[in-house]
């Protein structure tokens, strides 16, 4: 193989793995900087969620139902004489 083609390979393969190693940062860098942490719409979901929880045990009987068993228990852990 002569000189002047094995610069020119050479020559082209360093290109090309720097233009690849560029390329392949880039895109690195844009995917990553979009998934920094929480959106306002995924704590609006949050929020959505925990409210409408507290709604239906506010408005049926469980919400009273889970209030009694969870005092039975403290009282029951903390000595109390079993619960009622």
């Amino acid at each position: 193989m002569s000189d002047v083609m094995l610069k020119s390979a050479t020559t082209a393969k360093v290109y090309v793995g720097h233009w690849t190693n560029t390329a392949v940062d880039r895109v690195k860098a844009r995917y990553e900087a979009k998934d920094r942490g929480q959106t306002a719409v995924e704590y609006l979901g949050i929020i959505v969620v925990v409210v409408a929880i507290v709604v239906a045990i506010t408005g049926t009987d469980i919400g009273t139902s889970i209030k009694d068993a969870i005092g039975k228990k403290i009282t029951e852990l903390t000595g109390g004489g079993g619960g009622e």
